[in-house]
């Protein structure tokens, strides 16, 4: 049996009142490999940092029997030693670290990490800035690790790779599946059908039970009728006729107790609540906005350098109208650089007359003036306020979100807010640079759908390889100073 690295029993963590985890008891073993999912806010950084001892429980115990290496996102890597073949592999630059760009910190601190042996890995959201090589790389890194591995992550493809086991934070508990992102999905799918059946099974029943108790109320309201109708010469008969009246006011009651057994044993039944279902989302173009150009971007020859770095040289390119584009590559390679290009209009490119291009830029969330999330897109959409409050449910603003000031944003309800605002606004072209960066997966899969419902031209740029699979029409690759179509959607 494998041994236990850490323990924890009986916590619960508070936070202004509000209690964030509630633990009987969760366990990391020796070889396990850990997938920890949730909404922004649920709590898993706060778990990482529970189980390294950073934060302490109000209640309950946390014991630690194996050492452990922590890899946090927002940290500044620290002076230690590292494998100087890593930071080959890596491709970090000797340079000042103030000089780094966040994907080269993030592969600073995985060199870091990797340097030395630890017999427990706890990692959160290690793929935030890292492109296509540097993801590879972690991958192939903690496939081969020999111990315990916890993991917070927002990339499925990097889930589905490394992990055994989902740890699932909702509502401040944590509930464990086996496998990895993509058999948590399934089983998550399995548990909502299983949940539709039982709902519809406790709704038959009921109704079955109401139909039954109001068909004998009705049938003891004709009894009482029966008896209102008897003639004053009748109630002057016989004491035989008499007997029959009592009868058959005993019937009645007899048959009104019936029925509300029957409206108790409804009440009495075990409520089961109809599961959620994700809604699709379209975003219809109005005509005013409507393209007829059959490729609204269009560059032929085209030179791009920054600095004395030529980025792209003699490229050629034609975006077809309404499908989604995305581009990848290496850091470095110029992706971000072709985006705002793009939006800038640049010499060399040739876009529609009739375009109106809206662009997300990664850290693309200050808003200078003082008003509420829900006035804020009132003012900046067509779609009626009924649509515009869905868009906004599906990306986690919910009751009194809608009238937060969007200054008091955090930074990710501000990305978020940032992201509504481009699908739901009077544009026909979208460029996003990296958006599913700081969002969660539930995020990242409403974005998907908005990405699938919107019938405008979209150009991204993402190392999300699941988001890139789910959601692209064409993929182009920047190498070599050259911009090349791998795939297209047939």
């Amino acid at each position: 049996m494998e041994q236990v690295c850490l323990q924890m029993e009986n916590i619960e963590l508070s936070y202004l009142e509000r209690v964030v985890l509630t633990i009987p008891r969760l366990a990391v073993h020796q070889f396990d490999r850990i997938g920890i999912v949730g909404r922004n806010g649920a709590g898993k950084s706060t778990l990482l940092k529970l189980m390294n001892g950073q934060i302490q429980p109000e209640k309950g115990k946390i014991h630690r029997f194996s050492d452990f290496a922590y890899f946090d996102q927002l940290a500044v890597p620290e002076e230690t030693e590292i494998d100087p073949k890593l930071i080959g592999r890596l491709a970090i630059p000797h340079t000042e670290r103030d000089n780094l760009s966040g994907g080269e910190l993030t592969r600073l601190k995985l060199a870091q990490i990797f340097s030395t042996y630890y017999e427990g890995m706890l990692i959160d959201e290690p793929t935030t800035h890292l492109d296509e090589s540097g993801i590879q790389f972690l991958i192939e890194e903690l496939t081969y690790y020999y111990g315990a591995l916890v993991i917070v992550s927002h990339d499925r493809f990097v889930l589905d790779k490394l992990v055994t086991k989902i740890w699932e934070i909702e509502d401040g508990r944590v509930i464990e599946y086996t496998g990895n992102y993509s058999d948590y999905e399934e089983q998550k799918e399995q548990k909502r059908k299983q949940q539709e059946e039982q709902h519809e099974k406790y709704t038959k029943e009921k109704a079955r039970l109401l139909k039954a108790a109001e068909e004998k109320m009705s049938k003891a309201a004709k009894i009482t009728e029966a008896n209102g109708h008897i003639s004053k010469k009748e109630t002057k008969a016989k004491a035989n006729r008499m007997f029959m009246t009592k009868s058959k006011d005993s019937s009645q009651k007899a048959v009104q107790r019936a029925a509300k057994a029957l409206e108790q044993r409804a009440a009495q039944l075990e409520s089961v609540n109809a599961p959620i279902f994700v809604q699709s989302l379209n975003f219809h173009q109005p005509e005013s906005l409507a393209l007829h150009n059959k490729f609204p971007i269009m560059a032929d020859q085209l030179n791009i350098t920054l600095g004395d770095k030529v980025l792209l040289e003699k490229a050629s390119f034609q975006f077809p109208l309404g499908k989604t584009i995305a581009l990848t590559g290496k850091n470095g390679s110029g992706k971000t650089t072709l985006l705002r290009y793009i939006f800038q209009k640049g010499e060399g490119v040739t876009i529609s007359p009739k375009a109106v291009i809206g662009c997300y830029q990664q850290m693309d969330y200050q808003f200078p003036k003082i008003e509420t999330v829900i006035a804020y897109m009132k003012d900046r959409s067509d779609y009626p306020e009924s649509k515009i409050r869905s868009v906004l449910h599906s990306m986690g603003f919910t009751g009194s979100d809608l009238r937060k000031n969007i200054q008091d944003l955090s930074g990710g309800e501000a990305i978020r807010l940032a992201l509504c605002s481009l699908f739901l606004g009077r544009y026909n072209v979208l460029i996003l640079d990296e958006p599913t960066n700081f969002l969660d997966i539930f995020c990242v899969k409403a974005l998907e759908r908005f990405v699938k419902g919107y019938e405008g031209t979209i150009l991204l740029v993402s190392h999300d390889r699941k988001f890139i699979e789910n959601v692209a029409d064409c993929i182009y690759r920047m190498e070599e100073r050259k911009l090349k179509l791998v795939w297209e959607r047939i």
